[in-house]
């Protein structure tokens, strides 16, 4: 769990073994898997997602998930998560567990379903109205085993490659009329799932639908959003999604490392993509999230990945390196032109990825600043003199202090 003083908790999954290769070339060995798994499992991420026990006619990669069962190291401290669609994968999966956890849902008995009924149709030859047709059971079901509290849930909440857009005010309807029959039964709703397996996501509409959530059920307290970046929103909607929700509240959220991934079923393939850890995990610590990962074994991780695919994934961080906010990870104030991405590497690799270089300067550079900063003492006083009294800023009033 990724955890704040001041926003929602974060429950973060990594999908690079399941929703990344659902989408790879089912050919990539299972040692070359297995070690990615293991070497995922020494970064500090504290849930994985190992793979899908589903049918090798529709997913094909998955064909594997068996030896890699078999052959992962497993981790003291890690959750690995496989996900079982129905009752024939959860006896298969029973097999390894432990040390896998079969996920089928959530543990809050739940209402939900698709706002496109194409994609369900594709993905698991199903329509939207068989899924409403299981309503009823499902209420009855948890009213008769005593459940406390429930979930409600929409898949492709924003949007549709096969519809159209989804307005907010249509997935609300949808939402109420699931939060009705658990009124009627008089189970508690605490949960809300959203996701977006087409990449229609925007932050607008993210902040929207989930302060209207707020405002209509109070009692939601736990929060889920599925988001695929197939149009570059993702890592937006996740921010709008953090500052929608407080730090009374969790939310659980899923990406995969380099970023890669996407459904056979939506119509983009590998375009699709969903938010790439490392670029996830830099954003939260920037805010201040402990999130106890490390991000060179990260990056490292992110390597290997790329070239078990052999190309490069969807990923920022891996190519500029992180912020560098440690006086030892500066860079050098006069190292050359960096120019390719092969140069760029020099935060990992030292002055060699860049040896050779355009120095176009005369002299080398100097600055005051940064000799400050040498020193360890701050680039900028925030409420000290320098260096707002020197020689170089207008000497008023205000004397070089903010007003």
């Amino acid at each position: 769990m990724f955890t704040s003083d001041r926003y929602p908790d974060i429950v973060y999954i990594e999908e690079v073994m399941r929703e990344g290769m659902q989408i790879e070339d089912a050919a990539i060995p299972v040692a070359d898997k297995v070690a990615l798994l293991d070497a995922l499992s020494d970064t500090g991420l504290d849930q994985i997602a190992v793979g899908s026990f589903v049918s090798a006619r529709y997913t094909p990669q998955m064909a594997c998930i068996e030896e890699l069962a078999r052959k992962f190291t497993p981790r003291p401290g890690v959750t690995y998560l496989a996900l079982a669609l129905n009752a024939r994968g959860a006896e298969r999966a029973q097999v390894y567990a432990p040390p896998l956890t079969i996920e089928r849902g959530s543990p809050r008995p739940r209402l939900s379903c698709h706002m496109c009924d194409v994609f369900v149709r594709r993905n698991v030859n199903r329509s939207q109205a068989d899924e409403i047709a299981a309503w009823p059971r499902t209420v009855a079901k948890a009213k008769a085993a005593g459940a406390r509290e429930a979930s409600i849930g929409v898949n492709a909440a924003f949007g549709s490659n096969f519809l159209g857009d989804f307005p907010v005010e249509s997935v609300l309807r949808m939402l109420e009329i699931q939060h009705a029959l658990w009124d009627e039964a008089g189970i508690p709703v605490t949960e809300l799932r959203l996701g977006d397996p087409m990449g229609w996501s925007h932050p607008a509409k993210v902040t929207e639908l989930l302060m209207g959530c707020r405002r209509r059920w109070p009692a939601l307290n736990d929060f889920s959003l599925h988001l695929h970046d197939s149009r570059g929103m993702a890592m937006a909607c996740v921010y709008a999604g953090i500052l929608a929700l407080d730090a009374t509240h969790t939310l659980r959220l899923e990406g995969t490392l380099a970023g890669i991934g996407g459904c056979p079923y939506c119509g983009s393939g590998r375009a699709t993509g969903m938010v790439a850890t490392e670029d996830l995990v830099h954003m939260l610590e920037g805010m201040d999230y402990r999130t106890g990962v490390d991000m060179p074994r990260l990056l490292a991780c992110v390597d290997m990945l790329e070239r078990m695919i052999g190309r490069m994934g969807w990923g920022h961080v891996v190519r500029a390196g992180p912020r560098p906010t440690e006086r030892a990870t500066l860079l050098d104030i006069n190292a050359p032109f960096i120019e390719t991405l092969v140069q760029a590497q020099h935060f990992r690799r030292g002055p060699a990825a860049y040896a050779g270089g355009i120095v176009p300067w005369r002299e080398p550079i100097h600055s005051p600043y940064r000799d400050r900063v040498d020193q360890g003492l701050p680039a900028y006083d925030t409420d000290g003199d320098w260096p707002w009294t020197q020689p170089h800023f207008p000497q008023g009033q205000h004397k070089g202090t903010a007003a």
